[in-house]
Parts: structure tokens; C-alpha cells; sequence
């Protein structure tokens, strides 16, 4: 692990966008493995920033999402298709074709999940996968279980989940409770995995993730076993690291 102190969020969105820039600057034909949630919406600016200076190109990047909502319409603003568009693909010149999301509006989760693994496979796995980490220590939508899962599947999300994400709906009972996401599997397979982490909030499920046991209860903590695990996190979400 390469661990990134950061100050506060924006110094921490702007290390982890110089990271992202550099995979592209380095590989142009880069596969990005991208996360939505309110923590990489800093990095994405940044990113953008760079963009319409002139500094980053986007024309052979392609990019595969982590997850997706169950049952979420594409243009439901709180889908992580629209998340995306908003926050990212409609602002730099990614080629249209080439971002790739579960797709939640398929009620088959089986088939869905086939799919978005087939996806992966087809555009040869990922080069960088951005991550960020729940308060239960969860990546994508891999929450605690008995094992860690493998490739795409369709995952019941926790009380403590539905919690945290209860703030971008209306009410409660409006969260969604089911989700397909990428598993450790493949996020494992990533060449390099980015993650970030802000707020107090974060400080003990990142300190379980890398200096507690390796356990599917802590989902992140198997990025103990990744040889290439860069971590940018700001110093309250720092505050419980030794």
C-alpha cells in the first residue's frame, strides 16, 4: 500500500485526479474503473478542470463502472448512469460507447451480471480502479458476508448502507435495496486500485481495512493482498491510522 496523506478533501480530490492523469497520460487507450458516491466528485472536477485546460485527453479512454442500482431507470437522477453523465462523461470528450454501467433496469440478475462480466472481459480488464469505502468497510456494493464474491453479481444492500445513501432521496423508503456491482474478484484484478477515503466517518473502516485481519466482513481489507494500492485520504479520515 502507498498511503497519500491529504489536508483536507480538496487536497485529497486533487492527489487522487493527478494519479487518474497520469494512467492517462501514460496509456491513452486506458481502461478506468470508476465509482460514483460523493466522495470522487472532487477528483471529477479536477479531472475536468485539467480537460478544459487543454491538459488531458479522454478520446481512447474507455471506463466500466463498479455498480449500479436495481430497478434504477437510466434517467432517474439518482442512478449512477446519470451520476456519471453529470459528474464526469458529459464534460470531457470520452467517446460515446465506451463508458460501461451495470445495467439496472434489467430485472434478469443473472443475465445482468453476465453481461457487465462479459463487458469487462471483452475490454480486457482494468488498468486503474478508482474505489472509494463505505462506513461498514464496503467497496462497490461489496458489503460484509461470509465470503468474498467474485465477479458481477446482485447484492442485498445493508441497513447501514441504506443509511448512508438515504440523503440523496427523498425518504428512506425511496433507496433502493438491491444493487449489481463488480466483485473482489475482478476489482482484484485491476493492474492498480485508487482508493479514497474523507471524513471522520471513514477512519475506522480504513484503519480495519489495512491494519485489521483480512475478512469478507470487512470487504476492503482483502486490498491488503493487492501488490499495487495506492490510498489518498484526508488526515480526519487519517485519525485513526497508526
Amino acid at each position: 500500500m502507498r498511503l497519500y496523506k491529504a489536508k483536507n478533501y480538496e487536497d485529497m480530490s486533487r492527489k487522487a485526479a493527478n494519479i487518474i492523469s497520469a494512467q492517462v497520460i501514460m496509456k491513452p487507450d486506458c481502461v478506468l474503473g470508476l465509482a460514483t458516491g460523493s466522495t470522487p466528485i472532487g477528483t471529477y472536477k479536477q479531472l475536468i478542470e485539467w480537460y478544459n485546460k487543454g491538459d488531458l485527453d479522454f478520446s481512447e479512454v474507455t471506463t466500466v463502472n463498479l455498480d449500479e442500482y436495481k430497478g434504477m431507470p437510466r434517467e432517474n437522477s439518482q442512478s449512477y448512469y446519470y451520476f456519471m453523465h453529470t459528474n464526469l462523461f458529459d464534460h470531457v470528450n470520452l467517446q460515446k460507447g465506451r463508458s460501461f454501467l451495470p445495467d439496472g433496469t434489467e430485472p434478469d440478475s443473472e443475465k445482468a451480471c453476465s453481461d457487465y462480466n462479459a463487458v469487462i472481459h471483452q475490454v480486457g480488464g482494468i488498468d486503474l480502479q478508482l474505489l472509494g469505502i463505505g462506513r461498514n468497510g464496503h467497496i462497490g456494493f461489496n458489503e460484509p458476508a461470509d465470503h468474498f464474491s467474485l465477479e458481477t453479481h446482485c447484492v442485498d444492500l445493508t441497513p447501514s448502507t441504506i443509511d448512508a445513501n438515504k440523503r440523496f432521496f427523498e425518504k428512506e423508503e425511496d433507496v433502493p435495496r438491491q444493487a449489481y456491482t463488480m466483485g473482489i474478484k475482478t476489482i482484484m484484478q485491476a493492474k492498480r486500485v485508487l482508493l479514497v477515503a474523507s471524513g471522520e466517518d471513514k477512519a475506522q473502516a480504513l484503519y480495519d481495512s489495512f491494519y485489521g485481519p483480512v475478512t469478507p466482513a470487512v470487504p476492503a481489507s482483502i486490498l491488503q493482498y493487492h501488490r499495487n494500492v495506492y490510498v489518498v485520504a484526508d488526515e480526519a479520515a487519517l485519525s485513526k491510522m497508526p
